[in-house]
C-alpha cells in the first residue's frame, strides 16, 4: 500500500488538448511523428505537453550511485531525456527491492534499421546496470491490426526480428521474449482487468480512434499495457504483484503507458516507470521520417560497408554551408546536421565527439570529413551486429521465447 501511494502521488497530468502532442510544427503520437522544423521536435515543449519530467543532472548522479557505474552516454547526452517515476525505481532498488524491465517491438518488416536498435542497446545497458529480469513484447497482433500483413506473416516477422534483438547481447538467463499471439493467454486476466478499468472515451481521447477503426485497435492498448504488471509473468514473479517495472521507449509510445498508469491504481497495481528517448532522424533530415518503403532513408542492420558509405555520403543531410569560404567563416549548423546527430548517438568516445563538435561547428572541419568519421563508426557497428545475429540459431530463439523460470 505504501508503494502504491508513493506512485499514485507522483502522477503528473498532460496538458489538455488533442491526443497527439501538437505544436504549430510538431505532431507526436504512437502513429505519427513529424516536425516542420529543420532541427526537429521541440522536446522541451513535448515534456510540458505530455506531463513527464526532464532527466536532470541530479537524477543522473543518483542513477550512477545506485548502479555503481557511469551513466550511459545516451543519458549523459540527453538522448534519453524524459521520465516518469525513475526516482521511485532508484529509491526502490537502493532499499534492496526487486524490479524488472519491459520494452518491445512491432514486427512489421524483415530488417531493422539503426533507430530500431537504440531502445534495445539501451535496455541491454539497463539490464547489466540493474541485474534484473527483462521482458520483451513482440506485438505481432498489433501489426496485423494496423497493417495489411497476414497473421502468419506478422508471426514470422516477430521471430525474425527476435534474432536481431537477441544479437544486442541480452542475458538469456534474465530475458523473456514473447509473441503476443503465443503468450496472450497468460496475460489475458490482466488484459481484461485493464479493459474494464479503461473507458472507451478515454481510449478515443488518447489515441484518436474513430468509428471506422476496427475494434481490435480499440482493444489493443490493454495488451501493450499488461506486461507493465508483474502478475502477467507468473513464471518469473510467482504470485508477487508488487514488482515495479521500468519501461525504456521512444516518447511517442508514452500515451500507451499514460493509459496504463491511469488504470494501475484502480487495479491495486504499481504504476510503471518510464524513461523516454528522442527520435532517431532519417538521413534526409529531422523534418523527414525513416520509411520502410525508402531504403535510403535509414541505415539498416543488413547494409554492406559500401551501402553504408554511399548512403551517408549521398543522403545524410548536411548543416555545412553552401561554399567552403562561407563554411570556414560561419561553421556548420549542427542543429540540422544529420551526420553529427548520428555521431552523437554512436560515437561513444566523449572527447572525440566534442572535438568534432568544436572543429565542425567552427568551420575548421568540412562536411565530407565529418561524414567520413561517421562511416568509420557505423561500418564496424553494423558488421558486429551482423556477426552476432549470424550466431542466433532457431534453437537460441526458442530458448529466449520459452516460458521458463527466470530468477527475479
Amino acid at each position: 500500500a505504501a508503494l502504491h501511494s508513493i506512485m499514485a502521488a507522483t502522477e503528473p497530468t498532460p496538458a489538455a488538448g488533442a491526443p497527439a502532442a501538437e505544436d504549430e510544427d510538431d505532431v507526436v503520437d504512437p502513429f505519427n511523428v513529424s516536425s516542420k522544423s529543420k532541427s526537429g521536435i521541440d522536446y522541451s515543449k513535448l515534456i510540458v505537453k505530455f506531463g513527464s519530467s526532464a532527466i536532470t543532472e541530479d537524477l543522473i548522479s543518483r542513477l550512477e550511485r545506485v548502479t555503481n557505474r557511469k551513466a550511459h552516454p545516451w543519458i549523459r547526452r540527453g538522448v534519453f531525456f524524459s521520465h516518469r517515476d525513475l526516482g521511485f525505481i532508484l529509491d526502490h532498488v537502493e532499499k534492496g527491492g526487486k524490479m524488472y524491465l519491459y520494452t518491445g517491438r512491432g514486427p512489421s518488416s524483415e530488417s531493422l534499421h539503426l533507430g530500431h536498435l537504440i531502445p534495445f542497446m539501451f535496455t541491454k545497458w539497463l539490464q547489466d546496470a540493474f541485474g534484473c529480469p527483462l521482458v520483451i513484447q513482440l506485438t505481432d497482433d498489433e501489426k496485423f491490426l494496423w497493417k495489411e500483413i497476414s497473421v502468419t506473416e506478422t508471426h514470422r516477422l516477430a521471430h525474425e526480428n527476435c534474432k536481431d534483438i537477441i544479437a544486442c547481447g541480452f542475458d538469456v538467463n534474465k530475458t523473456f521474449i514473447f509473441s503476443d499471439y503465443e503468450y496472450v493467454g497468460t496475460m489475458y486476466p490482466n488484459i481484461v482487468r485493464i479493459q474494464r478499468a479503461t473507458t472507451y472515451s478515454s481510449v478515443k481521447a488518447i489515441f484518436g480512434f474513430t468509428d471506422s477503426d476496427n475494434i481490435g485497435k480499440h482493444a489493443f492498448p490493454a495488451t501493450q499495457a499488461a506486461p507493465s504488471f508483474s502478475s502477467s509473468f507468473p513464471h518469473i514473479f510467482g504470485q508477487d504483484e508488487r514488482v515495479p517495472c521500468l519501461i525504456p521507449c521512444a516518447i511517442d509510445q508514452d500515451p500507451y503507458f499514460r493509459l496504463t498508469r491511469d488504470a494501475a491504481p484502480k487495479l491495486g497495481f504499481l504504476k510503471p516507470a518510464l524513461i523516454h528517448s528522442k527520435f532517431f532522424p532519417a538521413l534526409q533530415g529531422f523534418d523527414t521520417k525513416m520509411s520502410a518503403s525508402d531504403e535510403n532513408s535509414a541505415i539498416y542492420v543488413t547494409d554492406t560497408p559500401k551501402q553504408i558509405k554511399d548512403k551517408v555520403n549521398k543522403y545524410a543531410f548536411s548543416g555545412g554551408r553552401d561554399t567552403v569560404e562561407e563554411h570556414r567563416r560561419l561553421g556548420a549548423d549542427l542543429s540540422v546536421d544529420v551526420t553529427f546527430a548520428y555521431l552523437s548517438f554512436f560515437e561513444f568516445d566523449d572527447a572525440k565527439l566534442e572535438h568534432i563538435r568544436d572543429e565542425y561547428g567552427s568551420g575548421r572541419m568540412l562536411s565530407g570529413e565529418v561524414k567520413a568519421e561517421l562511416v568509420k563508426v557505423l561500418q564496424p557497428l553494423v558488421a558486429n551486429h551482423q556477426k552476432a545475429r549470424a550466431m542466433v540459431t532457431d534453437d537460441v530463439v526458442r530458448t529466449f521465447m520459452s516460458t521458463r523460470h527466470i530468477e527475479p
